[in-house]
């Protein structure tokens, strides 16, 4: 740690805290490193407020994280209906099962995640300080971060994900001490971030740039040649590379983050494949029923048992109610003809709307689903995991169902 050179003594809070302090454009930056889930890093925070002045405290939070931290019940507010007709269900399946695992860690050390956060934004308020969210949004980061790799380290990132969802080992402190050197969303992805250089760039590098850009660009607005400075609170995983890109970044700061902030379009290959095996699958069934009705009825029928079986069979191990496992047989087999909701959105608007998620539901959400049986007690995640289910089904149907007919044929 750089001490500061007017320090004579530091707040025993401050010892052996990852801080850095440099200078850019006139602004002294003290960068604090935390681990997300530390009393050690709340008490550096206050100890920094209490002990330096400060024009503005910048977080590493974007604006949806804040309001989550500052109000923890504003996810009662979410209209499940919209999520799923948005297409939004997989990044809130995706930010519950994060959330699980902050939970986690909050159960396990008695200090919830992100709490060294609220205390900077706290202390900031208290003060009148100014407060800078410069994170990119966490759903955006996992787009970017998802189309960075390819087909088959989706599935991998999936069965990560999943696994973390049924892993119930306690979280040891020594690991926890390692969370000062990565970070939260690395850390939930570690195995695949550390062995993919695209994936680890979206988690972690971009974020260095984009925070480094948008502190830039918050410090412009400070009167020129007024002295000021900035507290940045950041994961201790982003400390050495936003810095460095503090230090050496020439590029305009708002084109930059503006940049970074935009979430790539989806590789054309795996629809067109996709497509193409639909259109493969309904040209032997047309083939098939020109050789005879018997054989076309067969692989009609094939398609149907198939798509519809395995989406219906997702709807069931999410312990859907027996409309929503309906709704998804009938749903999957008429995907070609049914552009927009997939048959999983069809199943889980099903499962919502027959099993209206109560207050209560909204209220234990996250203390929920820290433990895998709560995905099928609470009802807000049932329905999320009815409809991965019933699109991983719907998935696995369609190729398993073009194969099967094929092989009729030939």
């Amino acid at each position: 740690m750089n001490a500061h050179e007017n320090d004579v003594t530091l707040p025993a809070a401050l010892e052996g805290q990852p801080i850095e302090r440099m200078t850019r454009d006139g602004i002294e930056y003290v960068v604090l490193g935390t681990a997300h889930v530390s009393r050690a890093s709340v008490d550096a925070v206050n100890a920094l407020l209490e002990s330096e002045h400060f024009d503005a405290v910048a977080v590493e939070l974007c604006a949806s994280r804040a309001h989550g931290i500052r109000d923890p019940e504003a996810f009662k507010q979410m209209d499940l209906f919209q999520v799923i007709r948005q297409g939004k269900a997989g990044m809130v399946a995706a930010s519950l099962v994060l959330s699980s695992f902050q939970k986690r860690l909050a159960a396990q050390y008695g200090i919830e995640p992100g709490a060294e956060m609220k205390a900077a934004m706290d202390g900031a308020d208290q003060r009148r300080t100014a407060i800078w969210l410069v994170d990119r949004e966490v759903g955006t980061t996992l787009k970017r971060a998802w189309r960075s790799v390819g087909f088959f380290q989706r599935f991998g990132l999936l069965a990560g994900m999943l696994a973390s969802v049924f892993e119930r080992e306690e979280i040891a402190e020594s690991d926890i001490e390692k969370l000062k050197q990565s970070d939260l969303l690395e850390s939930a992805f570690s195995d695949f971030a550390q062995g993919s250089a695209p994936l680890y760039r979206a988690l972690i590098g971009e974020r260095d740039e984009y925070m480094a850009a948008r502190l830039r660009e918050n410090a412009a607005r400070f009167e020129p040649g007024e002295s000021k400075r900035v507290l940045v609170v950041i994961g201790a995983g982003h400390l050495k590379g936003m810095v460095e890109q503090l230090r050496t970044q020439v590029a305009d700061p708002q084109s930059t983050a503006d940049m970074l902030a935009q979430t790539p379009p989806p590789s054309p290959w795996p629809k067109w494949i996709a497509i193409a095996l639909v259109l493969a699958v309904f040209v032997a069934i047309g083939f098939a029923f020109h050789r005879n009705t018997e054989l076309g009825a067969a692989a009609l029928k094939s398609w149907i048992l198939f798509t519809g079986g395995l989406a219906a069979l997702g709807a069931l191990i999410a312990g859907g109610h027996p409309l929503s496992i309906i709704a998804a047989f009938i749903a999957a087999p008429l995907k070609p003809f049914r552009p927009g909701i997939p048959a999983g959105g069809v199943s889980a608007m099903a499962e919502a709307w027959v099993r209206k998620p109560r207050v209560v539901d909204f209220e234990n959400l996250r203390d929920q689903i820290t433990h895998w049986s709560g995905w099928w007690k609470n009802r807000v995640a049932r329905t999320l995991l009815n409809f991965f289910l019933v699109s991983v089904g719907t998935i696995a149907g369609e190729y398993i169902a073009g194969v099967h007919i094929l092989r009729s044929l030939f």
